[in-house]
């Protein structure tokens, strides 16, 4: 039997629990109602159809116009051109680290991986500026802008390179010794018994953690908006100067814009549509995850 004070202390303690519980989806409840209310004030100006289908995003200029095809689509050019980099690194970092390594080397390069995710975003973007794009891009193609796609993926994709070689680790060691064992029992080679064993019984852990970092691409800000520019063009052009929907909102929260215009709300608007795109794409990553799971509890 417990005492007075203990049952005290134990409801306390799940009150705490749970406003811990709570904060987190409070916080995200609140999100939503500002991106929500903000947004329907937005739209009783401006079409839905002429805002997601538009394709010129002048909010600011004259003659204004709402299209934010441009800003999609320059965010999915960096973000898709990002994981063209990050997966063939990350998913060969996570089969040597699992399938190679010894424990002593995995020991040590794992934390040495996971430096890259604590690195400033804003320095990435200074990299991608300052090297990539005058050291690496300029002379192998000389009509590199400035600013453009190309750089701010290349620094995207290094940034989300520990995201993929570590959830994908976990998934090729989540799969069953037994798997192996009975490969390696036919003759075949470590490298055979990864390509033909391991990592097909692991894609689905290792497609959510493309996923998980196509979300992390996705809603990158300062290292895009310093290395592809401010330009929204609807272009597939990865040389080209371009602007995506978190560096729009960066450039239109600096302060100049008046609250309660069409031009301060296009930031909620673009906000939500940014909000509902990371949330598709975390949920597919949480239902490929629970399959995962599924398959080997």
């Amino acid at each position: 039997m417990l005492t007075v004070a203990q049952r005290v202390k134990e409801r306390g303690v799940h009150a705490a629990l749970l406003a811990c519980a709570l904060v987190s989806i409070l916080t995200t409840l609140g999100i939503v109602w500002v991106l929500l209310t903000e947004s329907l004030a937005f739209f009783q100006q401006v079409s839905p159809w002429d805002f997601y289908l538009g394709t010129r995003w002048a909010p600011l200029l004259e003659p204004r116009s709402y299209g934010v095809l441009p800003l999609v689509c320059g965010t999915f050019l960096v973000a898709g051109s990002a994981l063209l980099v990050a997966i063939p690194v990350g998913l060969a970092t996570a089969v040597f680290l699992s399938e190679y390594a010894t424990p002593r080397m995995r020991g040590a390069a794992k934390p040495v991986l996971e430096v890259l995710a604590g690195v400033p975003t804003v320095v990435y973007g200074y990299f991608a500026l300052m090297f990539i794009t005058p050291h690496v891009l300029r002379p192998l193609l000389p009509g590199t802008g400035v600013f453009n796609a190309a750089s701010a993926a290349i620094v995207v994709g290094v940034m989300i390179i520990p995201t993929i070689a570590s959830l994908s680790d976990d998934a090729l060691r989540a799969v069953p010794r037994s798997l192996r064992e009975g490969a390696y029992a036919l003759s075949t080679t470590k490298f055979e018994v990864s390509a033909r064993v391991t990592v097909p019984a692991a894609l689905s852990g290792i497609v959510a953690a493309i996923l998980l970092a196509l979300a992390r691409a996705i809603g990158e800000t300062m290292a895009v908006a310093l290395a592809a520019g401010m330009t929204p063009n609807l272009t597939a052009n990865p040389l080209a100067s371009i602007q995506t929907m978190t560096s729009y909102i960066v450039q239109v929260s600096l302060g100049d814009t008046p609250a309660g215009t069409i031009e301060y709300q296009t930031i909620f608007a673009v906000g939500l549509t940014l909000f509902l795109i990371t949330l598709a794409t975390n949920l597919v990553a949480q239902r490929v995850m629970r399959r995962f799971r599924e398959v080997y509890e």
